[in-house]
């Protein structure tokens, strides 16, 4: 995380608080997470476990809910093929620009998160930067055989983080840290 610069995520003007440990509006309703929580999520993906640093072709990673594209430069930063989806058109393009800019060879996609993004699956890790209701099951099955889905669940401001391991066609359910996060909107999350 040391070597993403978080200032070039954060609105123009809000360069000086790019390091509070508290999330930030981008806009739209939306916020860039804290540093913790995305420090926090990525640790929960145990790229580790799915041999990081690569030695062979490097994992594909799908970030849903892109916002000012932070969470998926630090996980372009590890290495990853990284495959983010955003629902408000204008945070996509700005995100865009923001990680090419960076350097970040990140694919930034408009759609509903919640549904996550089949073309490029399966995904060896899902990171949900919203909270849903449940546990969106087409994230699940876009996930290969070992990946891990972080998501926030909850309503409101009580929410868990969920992670999700597949196994065949099982899978392994545990809870970490409490959380807030926006509502993820879509067909499989919070009705708009």
């Amino acid at each position: 995380m040391s070597l993403v610069p978080r200032e070039a995520f954060v609105p123009e003007g809000r360069e000086g608080v790019a390091y509070a440990d508290g999330p930030l509006s981008i806009g739209h309703g939306q916020t860039i997470s804290q540093p913790y929580m995305v420090a926090r999520m990525t640790e929960c993906l145990a790229l580790s476990e799915l041999g990081w640093p690569w030695t062979e072709a490097p994992p594909a990673l799908l970030d849903v809910g892109t916002g000012s594209g932070y969470q998926a430069a630090v996980l372009a930063q590890c290495g990853a093929r990284v495959t983010s989806i955003e629902r408000d058109p204008e945070l996509a393009e700005r995100a865009r620009e923001r990680l090419a800019a960076q350097g970040y060879a990140v694919k930034v996609v408009v759609g509903d998160g919640s549904l996550g993004y089949p073309p490029d699956a399966p995904y060896a890790g899902i990171v949900v930067a919203a909270g849903a209701p449940r546990v969106p099951e087409p994230l699940i099955e876009q996930l290969a055989d070992g990946g891990r889905l972080v998501v926030p669940v909850g309503g409101g401001r009580s929410q868990r983080l969920n992670i999700v391991r597949r196994v065949g066609s099982e899978r392994e359910t545990r809870t970490a840290d409490a959380c807030v996060f926006v509502p993820l909107v879509g067909q499989h999350g919070h009705q708009e």
